[in-house]
């Protein structure tokens, strides 16, 4: 990512630097800007629509072709990646990451860049869920749930903290298939979690998708961060 915008920066000075160096840096950002509230905007399309047939239809059709596959090995295993999308999950694979990230990367700053993705996922997960006051599936519970239903806090943070975490895999200088298999496996992770909400009957597949437009955001807006904070940083001429 560091590199795209440090070349999108060299293409655009080229084109405009007879006004300000900093011009690139300011049309990066504003396309940064672009793609944020791009998804922001798919959310709150989808969100004004939860109510219309045509999402009902969808949640209907999908919910039932998930549910019909229930048997007792699904039913384990979804309870299962259920839960490391939950509190003690994220601490364990959080606590994890932070051992890796000093004792073989030697930066403390991938852990801070986790926990603020986290809080953030988080934070606002809580926040849309009260705005929204959508109301669980009165399907048959498999797990105990408490809280609003309108977006899914386990594929919203799934998507932020295990999409982050691709991303951090991604500019790793490690060997390529062990990169592959890393992203491999959280790609079907993020997937699992949410589709394990579904298929133990307490969310919706819009939650799903509303769940992971918005972490999808949240991870956009964090990679570009850090990157133009870096770029910047780096570069005097800012």
């Amino acid at each position: 990512m560091k590199l795209v915008i440090v070349k999108f920066r060299s293409f655009l000075s080229k084109k405009i630097n007879k006004y300000d160096e900093k011009w690139p840096y300011i049309i990066t950002a504003l396309a940064a800007l672009v793609i944020v509230v791009s998804g922001v905007k798919i959310f709150v399309k989808l969100t004004e629509n939860l109510h219309s047939d045509l999402l009902k239809n969808f949640d209907a059709t999908i919910t039932d072709a998930i549910i019909s596959l229930r048997n007792p090995r699904l039913t384990n295993y979804f309870t299962f990646v259920t839960e490391v999308g939950d509190a003690l999950g994220y601490l364990v694979v959080f606590t994890l990451c932070t051992v890796l990230f000093y004792f073989i990367f030697k930066r403390w700053k991938y852990t801070g860049q986790l926990t603020l993705i986290l809080l953030l996922a988080l934070s606002s997960n809580v926040i849309l869920k009260q705005i929204i006051n959508r109301e669980r599936p009165t399907l048959e519970h498999l797990v105990t749930v408490k809280t609003l239903s309108y977006p899914s806090g386990h594929a919203m943070t799934a998507m932020a903290f295990y999409g982050f975490l691709i991303y951090l895999i991604a500019t790793f200088n490690i060997r390529k298939s062990f990169k592959f298999l890393m992203i491999t496996l959280l790609v079907v992770l993020i997937l699992s979690i949410g589709i394990s909400r579904i298929y133990l009957g307490v969310h919706f597949p819009s939650d799903i998708l509303g769940g992971f437009i918005a972490g999808f955001v949240w991870v956009i807006f964090c990679v570009l961060l850090f990157n133009l904070l870096k770029v910047f940083k780096i570069d005097s001429k800012t």
